[in-house]
């Protein structure tokens, strides 16, 4: 039996995803006519990432959320090119888009230290503008957060995400027998008897029609974009969100979930994905499981039934179908050994493509 420790990732507060703010770059400094000096550039707005920085910790600390940069300096007799006028940075979670109130992506800040320049500043008066400078970049942009983890759990509501992340890791999401328990998204960490450590995400709970934004649908797709592995979990016994929703089996659920995140969006389809079918420790579950991996083996042999709008384009390819339960801990160890073999095959595979990259490079550049 492999040895586990459990450590729960620290939390700060009430969770944030998401995060508008005005940013505005220094005018120019004025040049100066009669030398022909010209002012100095306005100070730029860059975002920095920081590792121990939140959304909702910006908001508490800058509430109005208004981040200008410097001036630049005017031209005169003492020094006829003026200075530039200080940058604003902000320090801003690894893990996020940036985006303007019209859509358009700045762009993204991966990891502590990247770097991004959101509104320049202004140019000095210089001949060129008669000497007059001009106004810096202004932007009201979102600071939007897609959480980096190597797993992300993937459901409907009530699968049992919330109990199985308690379960592998000690994390305290709150937990009950009803749908759209899981509003946040909450993180966990798995370390194993090597140091090595996991991070596993419970993300919100999906329904039909996530893709088109219903229940809390962009919000959990968007966690699931910045996720190294995907692990589906589904209920063995299916799933019925309501009494005024279809019920679905344990296969028709899995077929959804597919179809879900390829609507959203079609690279999800190719992204390595687990299955673990909970609550094995229910009446009827073996029999259950044994008629869903017949299904998922031969899914040609059951899709022909289900609506066309239900079929996604791809079938999913699960690395590996385990079954669990979440309550007693049955095949929870197993399932994180897979986990963990499965993220240090990506990791190789990676590793090998970049060598192969490297080689081709330079065998071009011996050429």
């Amino acid at each position: 039996m492999v040895w586990l420790s459990r450590a729960l990732l620290r939390t700060y507060g009430r969770f944030m995803d998401d995060l508008r703010i005005y940013v505005k770059g220094g005018a120019g400094g004025m040049g100066h006519a009669r030398l022909g000096g010209e002012g100095g550039k306005g100070g730029d707005v860059w975002l920095v990432a920081h590792e121990k920085v939140t959304l909702k910790r910006m908001k508490d600390r800058y509430p109005s959320k208004r981040f200008v940069a410097g001036i630049g300096a005017n031209s005169s007799t003492v020094a006829l090119k003026g200075a530039k006028g200080k940058d604003c940075e902000v320090n801003v979670p690894p893990g996020i888009s940036v985006v303007t109130d019209d859509g358009k992506l700045l762009g993204e800040l991966n990891k502590a230290g990247d770097k991004l320049l959101v509104a320049y500043g202004g140019m000095g008066g210089c001949l060129a503008t008669n000497f007059l400078p001009s106004k810096g970049q202004v932007h009201m942009i979102h600071l939007d957060l897609k959480l980096i983890a190597d797993v992300g759990l993937v459901g409907f509501p009530n699968a049992g995400k919330s109990s199985l992340l308690t379960r592998i890791s000690h994390a305290t999401p709150q937990i009950a027998d009803y749908a759209f328990t899981t509003i946040k998204p909450e993180l966990g960490t798995v370390m194993y008897a090597d140091h090595k450590q996991i991070t596993v995400a419970d993300l919100p709970g999906l329904i039909e029609g996530a893709h088109a934004n219903k229940g809390r649908g962009h919000k959990f797709l968007k966690h699931v974009e910045r996720t190294k592995q995907l692990l589906f979990v589904v209920d063995v016994s299916g799933f019925q969100l309501s009494s005024t929703t279809p019920f679905r089996t344990a296969f028709e659920t899995v077929v959804l979930l597919a179809k879900e995140l390829e609507l959203y969006k079609e690279e999800l389809r190719t992204k390595s994905a687990l299955l673990a079918v909970n609550k094995m420790d229910l009446p009827d579950a073996q029999e259950k499981f044994n008629y869903l991996m017949e299904q998922l083996h031969n899914p040609q042999d059951y899709m022909h039934s289900l609506p066309k709008e239900m079929i996604p384009e791809v079938a999913v390819r699960f690395k590996e179908i385990i079954p669990i339960s979440a309550r007693t801990g049955e095949g929870t160890e197993e399932l994180m050994m897979c986990l963990r073999r499965v993220l240090d095959e990506e990791a190789e595979k990676k590793i090998e493509e970049y060598q192969k990259k490297q080689l081709r490079a330079l065998h071009l550049s011996n050429v």
